[in-house]
């Protein structure tokens, strides 16, 4: 173990009821790990802010609201608006039995922001990266051209607000 890199403990658990005591961390975060895919995700803020010490961060990252609107094609035919950006219907992969292998929940900007405010937490930045100028792979729908005119991911930075008096 280097001492500048040290040693992180993963667990892997369910994000909607942690198995940590109240107030347990200074700092809790998941990149595109369980907030997009529980279908209850107001309960994963509730556990966050639950085992945020006051003061403490939660970062997350999900995919960007506005992407659900859009179809999942490269190139100018990803650009036309052609599902509702309020249609908070999952989108699901099945295999050929018809079995879910990939399930994505789909919230607005508002709905996140009433999830965070709800379990007491307090949005202090919601972070839309640019599309970087020298990535040129197509994923999906996404592509340098849509990259360029909308974002492809949001980042939310919480905190639970530390005590006062």
């Amino acid at each position: 173990q280097h001492p500048q890199h040290p040693r992180l403990p993963l667990l892997a658990c369910d994000a909607a009821a942690l198995p940590f005591a109240q107030e347990s961390f200074d700092l809790v975060m998941t990149a595109y790990g369980a907030v997009p895919f529980v279908a209850d995700s107001a309960a994963v803020m509730r556990e966050a802010a639950r085992v945020l010490r006051p003061g403490g961060r939660f970062v997350f990252s999900t995919t960007h609201p506005i992407r659900w609107a859009l179809p999942d094609v490269p190139g100018e035919a990803g650009l036309t608006v052609t599902s509702s950006y309020f249609d908070r219907s999952p989108y699901v992969e099945e295999d050929d039995q018809g079995r879910a292998l990939y399930v994505e929940h789909h919230r607005t900007l508002g709905d996140r922001v009433r999830e965070i405010t709800a379990a007491g937490l307090r949005l202090v930045d919601l972070v839309e990266p640019e599309w970087p100028e020298d990535h040129k792979e197509t994923w999906g729908g996404w592509s340098p051209l849509r990259g360029r005119l909308v974002p492809g991911t949001a980042i939310y930075v919480c905190e639970r607000p530390p005590r006062t008096g």
